[in-house]
């Protein structure tokens, strides 16, 4: 399958999950996560999924430009992994209040941060005579 398609996929499904998940802790989990005291976590959780998933479909949307990059297909595999244990780990720990998940959550956060200089030295490099 050609790079575009695989983040056109992710995306949609990761945006589709997002939702998802979003509603259901709104709605279905809301008396656990208040249980927990932990209703803040997984909403930061659904707002950094939602925002890498779009990501996704951003770098979908200008692949033709970097066609054969390595580096931009690396961003949307760091921007997947990132959506992982960021979003997830903190998902499981606002439903489980097991904390120590907390740990997993920076390395999901250094996921999407090497995604995003991978973007911006894609178009750095591209910029170059």
């Amino acid at each position: 399958m050609q790079t575009t398609n695989k983040f056109i996929l992710w995306g949609a499904v990761s945006a589709f999950l997002a939702v998802a998940i979003g509603a259901f802790g709104a709605h279905g989990l809301e008396p656990v996560l208040e249980e927990h005291g932990t209703k803040a976590t997984f909403e930061t959780g659904v707002q950094y999924h939602i925002a890498h998933a779009l990501a996704l479909l951003f770098l979908a949307s200008l692949s033709d430009k970097f066609t054969g990059s390595k580096r931009w297909t690396w961003a949307g595999t760091m921007f997947l992994t990132g959506m992982i244990l960021f979003s997830g780990s903190l998902y499981i720990l606002s439903v489980t209040g097991i904390k120590v998940l907390g740990a997993i959550t920076p390395l999901g956060g250094v996921a999407f941060l090497t995604g995003w200089t991978l973007v911006a030295m894609t178009a750095v490099q591209r910029n170059k005579p």
